[in-house]
């Protein structure tokens, strides 16, 4: 699980090995146990969240779609194309 960034607590990262055949490009994020899912591509959308809230949410989209360069290249990094 290579984590991507950290920010105000809030870990984010990828799993090595989701899905046969893999997903498409998302990023995942927890903070405690709260969890969220966001894709990537074609744009940032929220896939599915687990405790957390709108605001919380909309807060780490802003999160995602500032850093969406940075973590899509980690990805390419990681996975290949």
């Amino acid at each position: 699980m290579p984590t991507v960034l950290r920010w105000k607590g809030y870990r984010f990262f990828f799993y090595s090995n989701e899905g046969v055949p893999s997903e498409a490009m998302h990023v995942h994020i927890r903070k405690d146990r709260n969890v969220a899912k966001f894709w990537l591509e074609p744009i940032v959308a929220l896939a599915d969240s687990y405790g957390m809230s709108p605001r919380e949410l909309n807060k780490l989209q802003k999160v995602v779609e500032n850093n969406a360069k940075f973590i899509k290249r980690t990805w390419y990094e990681y996975f290949g194309d």
